[in-house]
């Protein structure tokens, strides 16, 4: 249980480690009805679009994004807004880190604003994000 009062900024929310394979992106894709061949057609991918592998999508980061924060908040807040922007591409096979830090908090209306990323192998920030939650009274 996470307790509010004990909250300070840079602690660090714990990461995820994601490395899907080709039945997962496929899965997620046909979920959120994306049919575009950058997420499964490899001779398609790299032949006609120049990238070297099937390229991980951003909707799927920005989910992960907001796994970290409602595990971390579990019941004891509610998130109020989520923002990410997608700065590179991440490809199939790679293991991306899902994570975040409190970057400020708000007394009096109990806010916490997270500072989110999405890293790469090469300790890049390839998705970074914000969020902010309201903890609840106690």
């Amino acid at each position: 249980m996470i307790r509010f009062d004990e909250l300070k900024v840079g602690d660090s929310l714990p990461e995820r480690s994601h490395c899907p394979g080709n039945a997962y992106l496929f899965l997620y894709n046909a979920a959120i009805w994306n049919a575009h061949r950058i997420h499964y057609d490899l001779k398609y991918v790299t032949e006609s679009e120049g990238y070297p592998g099937i390229v991980i999508d951003g909707p799927l980061q920005g989910d992960w994004l907001s796994q970290v924060v409602i595990e971390w908040m579990a019941d004891e807040a509610d998130m109020l807004s989520i923002k990410m922007t997608h700065r590179a591409a991440a490809y199939l096979g790679e293991t991306l880190r899902a994570g975040g830090t409190i970057s400020s908090i708000d007394p009096a209306q109990r806010d916490v604003t997270v500072d989110l990323h999405i890293r790469n192998e090469q300790e890049q920030v390839i998705t970074p994000g914000q969020a902010v939650v309201r903890f609840r009274a106690a």
